[in-house]
């Protein structure tokens, strides 16, 4: 592209009223939060397009770990605990700038194994590696939009938990405990499911601890994912 193009290109850009930003060399932040005495947290993120992945194993209520190499993109976290009730919510910002160049977006959290938490994620494109069996849950809702879920729910959950999907286009990966009883419903504009460890009766899936564990984890899918893998060992 030649001197005459890019001035028009600018100009027009400007005219628009955008705001042109390049991505640079990638940046990195590490951020906690303490644990306060909130009996329940509600964590609650949203990423635009990224890798995120999260996992548990802090004394801090949330450990995070940021890469980013567009500046508007710094992640905003912020918490508060209201009547014992604690709130944490991790936002890429929306800012309507135009990007050129490759982008590095990385969010690698870590949560506290001893607080109830009700989990909420939304990630529009990339990947989301969420290993979420370790904590105390009491509900999990996972929005997709484009690109790849891997969910994985092992643990010893002492209550019953319900889990959501709700997806776009593209895979998602639910991985679940053979010996904690499990029923899964799938339907909607859902590709390929495969159901491995699990029967299956209409729309529903049971693993075999289904009716005989105290607990239950209710899993519902709902949505356009292209295919989901249910995985029960």
């Amino acid at each position: 592209m030649n001197g005459r193009s890019v001035l028009p290109l600018a100009g027009l850009l400007c005219l628009a009223g955008c705001v042109v930003e390049t991505a640079g060399p990638a940046q990195h932040e590490y951020r906690t939060i303490d644990r306060d005495k909130a009996e329940l947290v509600r964590v609650d993120l949203n990423m635009g397009a990224g890798n995120l992945r999260v996992d548990s194993g802090t004394d801090k209520l949330v450990a995070a770990d940021f890469t980013y190499n567009v500046a508007s993109w710094k992640p905003e976290m912020r918490y508060s605990n209201a009547a014992g009730r604690g709130t944490l919510s991790i936002a890429q910002p929306e800012r309507g700038h135009t990007h050129f160049g490759r982008t590095d977006y990385e969010w690698d959290l870590r949560l506290n194994r001893e607080v109830p938490i009700e989990f909420t994620a939304r990630f529009g494109a990339g990947e989301a590696h969420l290993d979420l069996g370790g904590l105390i849950l009491r509900t999990v809702e996972v929005d997709m939009g484009v690109g790849h879920l891997d969910l994985d729910l092992h643990g010893q959950p002492k209550e019953s938990y319900d889990v959501r999907i709700r997806g776009g286009v593209g895979e998602a990966t639910v991985r679940v405990p053979s010996n904690i009883g499990v029923e899964a419903e799938a339907h909607g504009g859902i590709g390929e499911i495969k159901a491995s460890g699990m029967r299956r009766d209409g729309n529903r899936y049971y693993n075999d601890a289904y009716g005989d564990s105290k607990v239950t984890i209710h899993l519902d899918v709902q949505g356009g994912v292209g295919s989901i893998r249910l995985i029960s060992d």
